[in-house]
């Protein structure tokens, strides 16, 4: 990982033991003081300038986007401009997140200090290795962790619209409500030529900038690259397999660059390399989702490439209701509510048990609750399904794709994340959302000839059937180890079931051909191979069940 447009940064506040600070500044990778008083350690791989700084008064941020001048209160950067940051003076320090967290914060607390760092592993030097049940439940059924949880019982994240801030020699935690839970977005009947609008008006903070849009077939793609290439911009597409069978986003995005213009290229994949592929991103990504494997080959030719990639990060839930069921929309009470939001984001119930029922019910029982912890600031929230899935789905899993892939060795551009249009779309209602109708008038806004082109989000119709990279032989090989390491260090997470098909051998995977079957397997995959890079240091896996 090179941190060429973002930068690696670690850091203490409190009571700082300088040998633990040391140990930490020395576990990652290179790092320059961008600041050191008593109270307060900020270290940074690239040169880190404050954007204030007045007499005892500092301000930092290391995001996307930093602003140029002071702001009043350290929401108002988090909300803003989505970036984490350092503000304080010699009263007070707080180390904050973006508002809604893309950009990673971990911590771990050691009596009266704060020990921070933009990556888990270097933390991993200062407490002892022990593994977070709860993490894990999470990552298998959701795909991804949930609040403050990592892998790690020791090491916390800080989740978004938070501070950890010292002052008055005692430590405490901030959890603010960002601008979009202060003031409830009541329909504004914004029109979709307003939306069109505001997408090219966050595309003129990039004038002269050259930009690729990686088109599938989807919406928001789509969307993105016509609004680009209406404005006039230096516009390259790209396009990847997901690895879902059909390859039909590939024919799909053909048809949309051919009739905006665009020049496209397609990445290819190659099923021997999935493997490697697989683990350097599981790694990459410090075991946090089994997502994005697909994603590695496109990822390492954007660093090369020389353009902001635009990344259709949140379009789903802010413009179409992504992950939002009927059953969502028709409940009648808060715990309904939050039930069938759940049950959109859980993975579906697979071909056989993969679980033993022990392991099954501590399991749905436990990410129910965190579930209910982590969303409970939105409930009666009029936007409180959207952001239900943009707060957990989208930061914890999605994101990692343009935050932690393509960033930090190049830029990334999310204009639905933009505070003008994420204002604005949050405040169309989910019933105008429901089923894609005002998200086709948008495109058909932006441009009629494109919208009226087959979607993916429409209904799949695939030209062929290809193979799954995932499921070709170095895959299976790969997978099996995998699995084989879980069924040796925690047999009684698997059914009798599942330990019958893993003594059959790598063979005996190609039965899992089902959308949850497969994400059931890299979800098991995922913890097997982090059993294994971290068996030394592994003293208890007595599981909770």
């Amino acid at each position: 990982m090179q941190f060429n447009v973002r930068p690696y940064v670690c850091g203490a506040l409190g009571r700082i033991d300088t040998a633990l600070l040391g140990k930490l500044t020395a576990a990652g990778p290179k790092v320059w003081p961008a600041l050191q008083s008593d109270e307060a350690a900020l270290f940074s791989s690239t040169p880190l300038p404050p954007y204030h700084r007045s007499g005892e008064a500092y301000a930092f941020a290391w995001g996307e986007r930093r602003p140029k001048t002071a702001e009043e209160d350290w929401i108002t950067v988090a909300e803003t401009y989505e970036t984490p940051g350092l503000i304080g003076d010699d009263r007070r320090v707080a180390l904050h997140t973006g508002g809604l967290g893309l950009v990673d914060v971990y911590y771990v607390r050691l009596d009266d200090a704060v020990y921070f760092s933009s990556l888990i592993q270097p933390l991993l030097t200062l407490v002892p290795i022990a593994i977070d049940w709860s993490a894990w439940a999470s990552i298998l059924q959701v795909t991804f962790p949930l609040g403050e949880a990592t892998p790690y019982t020791e090491v916390k994240r800080l989740p978004g619209a938070s501070a950890l801030v010292w002052e008055h020699g005692r430590l405490t935690t901030e959890r603010r409500l960002p601008r979009w839970l202060r003031t409830e977005p009541y329909e504004r009947w914004i029109s979709p030529q307003e939306i069109v609008d505001l997408l090219d008006h966050v595309y003129s903070e990039y004038d002269g900038r050259p930009l690729l849009v990686p088109v599938s077939g989807g919406y928001d793609s789509r969307l993105l690259a016509s609004v680009a290439k209406a404005r006039g911009a230096d516009v390259e597409s790209w396009t990847t397999s997901p690895d879902d069978g059909t390859d039909t986003d590939i024919d799909f995005a053909r048809a949309i660059t051919r009739e905006l213009g665009i020049p496209h290229r397609v990445i290819p994949q190659d099923p021997a390399s999935y493997p490697s592929d697989a683990m350097e991103v599981a790694r990459r990504l410090e075991y946090l989702t089994p997502h994005h494997a697909w994603y590695a080959p496109f990822a390492k030719e954007v660093h090369g490439a020389g353009r902001i990639l635009v990344d259709g990060l949140a379009g789903g839930p802010l413009l179409k209701n992504f992950m939002v069921s009927g059953a969502a929309l028709e409940a009648r009470t808060q715990a309904e509510r939050s039930a069938a939001v759940l049950d959109s984001l859980s993975l579906g119930r697979p071909s056989q048990p993969f679980l033993s029922k022990a392991a099954a019910q501590w399991m749905e029982e436990t990410v129910r609750e965190q579930f209910l912890a982590t969303t409970s600031m939105f409930h009666g929230h009029r936007a409180e399904l959207p952001l239900s899935v943009l707060h957990t789905r989208t930061v914890r899993g999605i994101a990692r794709s343009a935050v932690n892939l393509v960033g930090p060795e190049a830029s990334f551009l999310a204009p639905f994340i933009h505070p003008e249009f994420f204002d604005a779309a949050l405040s169309v209602g989910v019933t105008r959302k429901h089923q894609g109708k005002f998200y086709r008038e948008v495109l058909h806004a932006a441009n009629p000839r494109v919208a009226a082109l087959p979607s993916t989000n429409v209904i799949k119709q695939p030209l062929r059937r290809v193979p799954l990279r995932s499921a070709a032989a170095p895959a299976r090989s790969y997978s099996h180890r995998m699995l084989e390491v879980l069924a040796d260090r925690i047999p009684a997470l698997l059914s009798d079931e599942m330990h019958e098909v893993i003594a059959g051998g790598p063979d005996a995977l190609t039965r899992f051909n089902g959308w949850n079957d497969r994400f059931w397997v890299r979800g098991l995959v995922l913890f097997g191979l982090w059993l294994s890079d971290f068996e030394n240091d592994l003293s208890d896996l007595a599981p909770p069940f």
